[in-house]
């Protein structure tokens, strides 16, 4: 079982000393693994809460940016992690993961994320919901935009792209090339949105996302970049 957090009361401008051995860690392995380039990293704020909105393509995704990020990160993250044993310590002791139940509305899942960013965290979510199957982008869902307004905090919107090709490298003993842009901040109108307004904001966000990334990777919105 994941450890019961009280999200409101963490001091997200400090890493705790496990969150700072692990990221060191990560950053020493992901060096070596990986030649990472790093686009944008000026529009990272040094403090303050945001929504950090990023593509999902692999596994790899969440260690390699948790390995270049040099502000501590809250992560959403499916429930079923929380059951698998090195993967749900990891997530919860170091990423202080708020465990979503997928397909269905979790009012304490939301309540903690808006406890993050009204303390002034960073929050880390995935528009798509899941890995891309098909390495594009997939359809953006709400959540993203509904936390921004409801908080008044921005988003920031993050692609990173290369490392699901990991796998063809390393059996070649060979680094897998990765890039990372950081847009500049999305500010939202805060307060209580309709859901039209959501899904037009999710859509602005998302085409956003789609011009950041190379073509092969817009998915459902490359018409929409091109256009």
């Amino acid at each position: 079982m994941p450890p019961e957090i009280d999200y409101g009361s963490l001091d997200y401008q400090r890493w705790t000393p496990l969150q700072r051995a692990v990221h060191w860690i990560m950053r020493f392995l992901v060096r070596l693994l990986t030649k990472v380039t790093v686009e944008g990293l000026e529009n990272l704020p040094a403090q303050g809460g945001f929504v950090l909105a990023v593509n999902h393509l692999d596994y790899l995704d969440a260690p390699i940016i948790f390995a270049k990020m040099p502000r501590r990160v809250v992560v959403f993250a499916a429930d079923k992690w929380a059951k698998t044993p090195f993967s749900g310590w990891l997530l919860s002791h170091v990423g202080t993961a708020i465990y979503v139940a997928r397909g269905e509305p979790d009012r304490k899942a939301l309540a903690a994320a808006l406890a993050v960013l009204k303390a002034g965290g960073a929050l880390a979510m995935a528009p798509e919901g899941t890995r891309s199957p098909t390495g594009g982008l997939t359809q953006g869902h709400t959540g993203v935009a509904y936390l921004a307004t409801r908080s008044s905090a921005p988003i920031l919107p993050m692609v990173a792209y290369g490392q699901e090709q990991a796998q063809h490298y390393w059996r070649r003993l060979r680094r897998v090339p990765v890039c990372i842009r950081i847009g500049p901040l999305i500010h939202l109108p805060p307060g209580k949105a309709r859901t039209e307004q959501l899904n037009q904001q999710t859509e602005q966000l998302m085409l956003t996302l789609a011009s950041m990334l190379p073509e092969q990777y817009r998915g459902v919105y490359g018409e929409g970049v091109r256009g």
